[in-house]
């Protein structure tokens, strides 16, 4: 029986939250999908390219770019480039945890092969702006997600995998309400719990719970809080626990303000899974089974 306590998880997501406290924020320049000619590279000149050729550019027309480039980069920013010998594990990465859960599931290869992105972009370290700030993943309205720290690449760290789960599947859940809009009324679920892309990171996520969230990031548009709410689904084994099942014998105001939250995500959950299945054809409930078995 839960006792009239902070959620155990709130810890754990605490220092996601953290983390990823500016992955997202490229998402905020432009919301249209903005697809750039997906280039072919003709100089296939290692084991390495010539795999990626084949089983990414000629599969899927998605390139990927592991060889240094600073245009990946803004002005003040710096990182560490990826070491060639972890190109493979993260390429095996997407593939087992992204690509593989889509051809899974019905309809999901349609699904994945009409929206994926043209460019995978990998970065070795985290970067750096000129102010010290980190940023740990970004992305481009659906053409292009860029993965950092990908040297430290550790699939028995449960910090670093759901770091580049979160930042994956939030990404590509844009595409969705990109071309097929938001879920009707989803902005009014919780419609008083939104703050700004200015002010989101001054919540904690018990805060961002209460007001119906699955964290601080979410409150700053219905855009993020759809896609934040897809990706927390489709990766945190303890979903439910965290975010829906109720508390019993509530007796504060913060319990009580906990589970008001929780009833508004369970709105929010059967909104869009309800809204995925019939725009793209695929269960989100089954996605969700095809990637948990994976982990």
């Amino acid at each position: 029986m839960k006792k009239d306590t902070q959620h155990p998880g709130f810890s754990y997501w605490n220092k996601v939250t953290a983390l990823c406290l500016i992955l997202l924020i490229s998402c905020y320049p432009t919301e249209e999908l903005n697809v750039p000619v997906k280039e072919v590279d003709s100089n296939l000149d290692t084991d390495l390219d010539i795999y990626i050729n084949e089983n990414f550019v000629e599969e899927y027309g998605m390139a990927i770019r592991y060889r240094f480039n600073d245009k990946y980069l803004n002005p003040g920013q710096s990182v560490a480039p990826v070491r060639v010998e972890n190109v493979m594990p993260m390429l095996d990465f997407i593939e087992d945890f992204w690509i593989g859960p889509y051809m899974d599931v019905t309809n999901g290869e349609q699904f994945f092969r009409d929206h994926v992105p043209a460019e995978i972009v990998f970065l070795g370290g985290i970067i750096y702006d000129a102010n010290g700030n980190l940023i740990l993943g970004t992305a481009d309205a659906g053409a292009q997600i860029t993965f950092v720290d990908v040297n430290s690449i550790d699939l028995t760290n449960e910090e670093w995998r759901s770091r580049q789960l979160n930042i994956l599947y939030h990404e590509f859940a844009h595409t969705v309400h990109q071309r097929y809009k938001l879920p009707n009324a989803f902005e009014t679920i919780a419609a008083a719990g939104y703050t700004g892309p200015g002010s989101w990171f001054v919540l904690t996520d018990e805060e961002a719970l209460k007001r119906g969230f699955v964290s601080p990031y979410s409150t700053s548009s219905p855009n993020e809080d759809f896609a934040e709410c897809v990706s927390f689904f489709l990766f945190d084994p303890d979903f439910d626990a965290n975010f829906i099942d109720l508390e019993t014998d509530c007796v504060t105001d913060d319990c009580v303000s906990r589970n008001e939250g929780r009833l508004r995500l369970a709105d929010k959950i059967s909104a869009i899974s309800d809204h995925y299945e019939k725009v793209t054809g695929v269960s989100l409930e089954d996605l969700r089974e095809a990637v948990q078995s994976r982990l």
